[in-house]
C-alpha cells in the first residue's frame, strides 16, 4: 500500500489562501473557475505527471476513444480545480445549495446511542459534508491528513465548530486510533476516508472499474471489529452554485468470520462509489496509479 499513503497538501501559501479568500469575498465565484481554467489547469497539465494517469483512468477503466479521454482529462483537472475553489470560497462565507439524498438513513442512526461510521473517497467534495450534514445528538470526527497546511487546518476547524464537528489528524505514533476509540465508544461518528492509507499497509483487493485494486483494511477493519453501522456518504458538484450528497447505507452479515465481513463491506462500498464515479466520471481526484 506504499502508493496509497496520504501524501500531498493543498496547494499555495499561507499568503495566496489568505489572498484568495479575500477575493472570494467580493468576486462571483465563476470568474475563479474561468481565471483556473484559461492560465493555471492548462499550465499544470504540462508540468503535473497527473495528466497521465487521468488519462490512464478515461482510456483504460471507462473504455473512452483517446480524444474523449483527452478532453475528460482536461475537465476532470478543471473540476479539481473547482473543488478546491469552493473549499475556499465556504471559508470566505459563500454558501452552496445542497441536495441530500438519503438523509433520512443519517438521522435514523443518529438518534440512536451507538456510534456508527462513514465511508468516502477523493471524489467530488466530501468536505462539503462536513459543513452540512448536522447532528444535536452525535460529535461527528472527520479522520483527515495530519500534515496540511496550517491555514487550511484553522479554517476547517473554524467551519467544524459551527456544526458539533472535529478533525481527527492522523499521526505517525498511531494515537489517532485511540482517539476514533474513544468517539465510538462515547456514541459518536467517525468518517474515514476509504481510498488512502492511513498509516497501515494492509489492505483488501476489490474490483473497481473491471479490474483489481487495493482499499485499506483500517476503516471495514474498526466497523466489523465493533459491528458498527456504516453509511457511504459521497459528495458531488453538480453545477457551480449547487452539490448533492448521496447517503447509502452499507450492509454486511455480522455472522460471517471477521475476514468475510471486511471483504463484503469493501464490496458494498466499492459498488456504491463505481456507482458514483459512473455518474460522475470527472470528479474522481486521485491522480496516481490506483490500480498498480
Amino acid at each position: 500500500m506504499e502508493n496509497r499513503q496520504w501524501e500531498g497538501t493543498t496547494y499555495g501559501g499561507e499568503t495566496a489562501h489568505r489572498w484568495l479568500i479575500s477575493v472570494l469575498r467580493h468576486v462571483d465565484i465563476r470568474l475563479i473557475y474561468l481565471f483556473a481554467e484559461i492560465f493555471v489547469v492548462p499550465v499544470c497539465l504540462v508540468l503535473n505527471p497527473s495528466r497521465k494517469t487521468a488519462y490512464d483512468y478515461f482510456r483504460n477503466r471507462l473504455g473512452y476513444g483517446r480524444w474523449r479521454a483527452a478532453w475528460s482529462t482536461y475537465i476532470n483537472h478543471c473540476k479539481f480545480a473547482q473543488v478546491v475553489v469552493d473549499k475556499f470560497a465556504m471559508y470566505a462565507g459563500k454558501r452552496f445549495e445542497v441536495d441530500i439524498e438519503g438523509f433520512d438513513k443519517f438521522e435514523n442512526l443518529a438518534s440512536r446511542p451507538e456510534g456508527f461510521l462513514h465511508f468516502s473517497s477523493h471524489v467530488g467534495n466530501y468536505e462539503i459534508a462536513g459543513y452540512t450534514l448536522v447532528s444535536e445528538q452525535k460529535r461527528i470526527n472527520a479522520v483527515v491528513y495530519g500534515y496540511e497546511k496550517a491555514s487550511v487546518m484553522r479554517n476547517r476547524n473554524s467551519m467544524f465548530d459551527k456544526t458539533n464537528s472535529r478533525m481527527i489528524a492522523i499521526k505517525p505514533d498511531m494515537s489517532h486510533l485511540y482517539e476514533i476509540d474513544n468517539e465510538l465508544s462515547s456514541g459518536n461518528i467517525v468518517s474515514f476516508p476509504t481510498d488512502r492509507s492511513a498509516g497501515s499497509g494492509k489492505c483488501i483487493s476489490v474490483e473497481f472499474l473491471g479490474k483489481s485494486a487495493k482499499f485499506p483494511q483500517g476503516p471495514f477493519s474498526v466497523a466489523t471489529m465493533r459491528g458498527l453501522d456504516v453509511l457511504a456518504v459521497n459528495v458531488m458538484k453538480a453545477s457551480a452554485s449547487q452539490y448533492k450528497i448521496f447517503i447509502t447505507p452499507l450492509h454486511y452479515d455480522r455472522s460471517l468470520s471477521r475476514k468475510e465481513q471486511m471483504q463484503q463491506l469493501a464490496k458494498g462500498y466499492v459498488d456504491e462509489l463505481e456507482k458514483r464515479v459512473r455518474q460522475y466520471p470527472t470528479q474522481w481526484f486521485n491522480f496516481y496509479d490506483f490500480w498498480n
